[in-house]
């Protein structure tokens, strides 16, 4: 539904998650999802092994995706500087 009224709106937008840019956002930036799962499950053993979940240290995202839709783009009439699609970790097309 926001990437539909971005759309409708004609507005570029930039989405907190990655699955937004495939979904037709036009630019996400977030945390790797898959990452943090995998990371959370390391503690979840942890905290099976006996460790108390009190002790153990809140961790930040340490992986971060650029997602860009140049399809988005494309409809939206703007021109991305190579610069920045070089930096993207997925470029749609």
């Amino acid at each position: 539904m926001i990437i539909a009224s971005a759309a409708r709106h004609r507005l570029p937008a930039i989405y907190p998650y990655p699955f937004f840019g495939s979904s037709g956002g036009l630019i996400s930036y977030g945390p790797d999802t898959i990452d943090q799962y995998r990371r959370a499950a390391s503690y979840v053993d942890r905290i099976l092994n006996g460790e108390k979940a009190g002790d153990l240290p809140v961790q930040a995202p340490t992986k971060y995706d650029l997602v860009i839709n140049l399809n988005t783009a494309k409809a939206l009439g703007l021109e991305l500087p190579t610069t920045l699609l070089a930096r993207a970790d997925e470029v749609i097309e």
